[in-house]
């Protein structure tokens, strides 16, 4: 057993999890990761491994008695805004069902310290504004319903069992770790980047720009992104404070700074040489217009501010990455160099 502090990830096999874990390693403490490998890597992994769902409690309550656990950062989650109105039932399940059970295996060990992955989702369809942790929640798809009704439930556990948790509200992860270890890598890719960046490669043939008679300049959907490297860093802030007796609260991560989808295929085209290939279709459901933190909370409080995130160290660091987990097919098509 390790002599470092043991902070049990759920999920610390995947793309967000597996960086907190670099960085909870690097500032000294020993990342426990908990993960059922149904969207992970094992290749990722830093730290213990201990394979299990939220949903086996018995596999849980091994993993705290075994190693000491004093917080959990927890990422394990479906993550697909299409899927999860396609799908609700598997976001309630796997979401809300499996906080619950990892709740109630932290109150039975005497653990009440949580870094919570939330979401931007949470806010719904806002306005043109930054958005403060005080907008109103209105979530407009399952997956946002779901980490909102987690977010209830961790108020509620705060005020009756005196659970400490930070509910960190991310807006659009994205990048990947500086010496190309680890990123973004799924089977079926959502994701505007890695999906764009699979597309220059010839992995995704049928790449779209999902509306683009939105009210933006350009009518495509403006986001905030933010590189994952900076998630990573926030997480160790919040649980820092949470080891020294901070209550927590729901913080936003992002830059203030948005970005429409025509932007990043710009930038993309701009560090890769080649315009990305694609076609315009309809909306789809569940996406908002608009969605850019204010995060000012979070440089008060957490005293964060993101180092990494300007666009061109994503788009860079991303690019490297995916050359390197999706090597360029044989028979991709020919690409247009960029303007």
């Amino acid at each position: 057993m390790s002599d470092r502090p043991a902070i049990l990830v759920t999920g610390g096999a995947g793309y967000i999890g597996s960086h907190c874990c670099r960085a909870l390693a690097t500032a000294g403490y020993h990342p426990v990761v908990f993960d059922n490998f149904s969207t992970g890597h094992r290749s990722f992994v830093t730290g213990s491994v201990v394979t299990g769902d939220l949903a086996d409690r018995a596999t849980l309550t091994s993993a705290f008695a075994q190693h000491d656990i004093v917080a959990v950062m927890h990422f394990a989650a479906s993550s697909l805004v299409g899927e999860s109105v396609a799908d609700p039932q598997k976001y309630y399940i796997n979401n809300l069902a499996g906080t619950l059970s990892l709740l109630d295996a932290m109150r039975a060990a005497g653990c009440n310290r949580l870094v919570f992955s939330s979401t931007g989702a949470v806010y719904g369809n806002a306005d043109s504004k930054a958005l403060p942790e005080s907008y109103p929640c209105a979530p407009i798809n399952p997956y946002g319903a779901s980490k909102w009704m987690i977010e209830r439930v961790l108020a509620d556990y705060r005020s009756a069992y005196g659970l400490g948790s930070f509910a960190l509200r991310y807006f659009n992860a994205s990048g990947a770790d500086a010496d190309g270890g680890i990123g973004e890598l799924r089977d079926n890719e959502t994701h505007l980047i890695p999906r764009a960046m699979m597309a220059l490669q010839g992995h995704v043939p049928d790449f779209a720009v999902f509306g683009d008679d939105y009210g933006t300049p350009d009518g495509t959907a403006i986001r905030d992104y933010i590189h994952v490297t900076d998630l990573a860093a926030a997480h160790v802030l919040a649980l820092k404070l949470l080891l020294q007796g901070h209550g927590g609260g729901a913080f936003n991560l992002g830059t203030g700074t948005g970005f429409s989808v025509r932007e990043i295929l710009g930038a993309i085209a701009a560090e890769t040489g080649r315009e990305v290939p694609h076609v315009v279709k309809p909306r789809r459901s569940g996406d908002p217009t608009y969605l850019v933190a204010d995060p000012t909370a979070a440089r008060e409080t957490l005293k964060f501010r993101a180092a990494h995130s300007d666009l061109a160290t994503i788009i860079r660091t991303a690019w490297a990455w995916h050359r390197k987990a999706h090597p360029l097919r044989a028979d991709a098509p020919a690409l247009s160099p960029a303007a």
